[in-house]
């Protein structure tokens, strides 16, 4: 079985703080214990943003990125969060939609929080898949993109390879989920209980 994962973080202006910064931690702070006792964290988790200078996030936090589009390596997950920048500004640009298309073929997942999930109807990835994302914006991704079922009151979907997510802390959901995934419900608990988070499986 796979032990490590690359993940890849997309950044971009006014896009919500805790859409990137809740699957950030969780990915951040897992880790797993060898029979030695010995621990080790298997997320190896980077950001980026479209030219790779610091981003205004959401109510103005700076966040400088790791790389550019163009400089990232590549990544075995890419989480694309929302915000009011994903769903009035980078949903108009074509670069940043086609680079999430392109990368979208080589990652092992592709997960959205919030309205990133446009972003990803966007570039035709949800065509035919069921998806969800905050509740303000369901009728808007039903109606712009007919092609794709939407799920309406549940934290996320998860379609095998795409994974998307409700609104904002429905993104730390999501996260514990894929932890479960790929490690196990005791790691998972494991790194609920080192955030101090009610951890949101039986």
């Amino acid at each position: 079985m796979k032990g490590s994962w690359s993940v890849g973080i997309l950044l971009f202006d006014d896009v919500e703080v805790l859409d990137f910064a809740g699957p950030f931690e969780v990915f951040s702070v897992t880790a797993v214990t060898d029979q030695k006792g010995d621990e080790r964290k298997p997320f190896s988790v980077k950001t980026i943003s479209e030219t790779g200078e610091p981003v205004k996030a959401r109510n103005g936090l700076t966040v400088s990125p790791d790389y550019s589009i163009e400089q990232a390596p590549a990544f075995d997950i890419l989480i694309v969060p929302g915000g009011p920048g994903a769903r009035n500004t980078e949903i108009h640009n074509d670069r940043l939609i086609d680079w999430i298309k392109e990368r979208s073929a080589s990652v092992e997942l592709l997960l959205s929080v919030c309205t990133g999930a446009l972003l990803l109807a966007k570039a035709g990835l949800l065509d035919g898949k069921k998806a969800t994302t905050h509740w303000a914006s369901y009728d808007r991704l039903e109606q712009e993109f007919p092609e794709v079922e939407v799920v309406r009151e549940v934290k996320y979907t998860d379609g095998g390879r795409i994974v998307t997510s409700g609104g904002i802390s429905a993104g730390i959901n999501m996260s514990f989920h894929i932890v479960r995934r790929l490690l196990g419900e005791q790691t998972a608990k494991q790194t609920a209980k080192r955030m101090e988070y009610d951890h949101p499986f039986g």
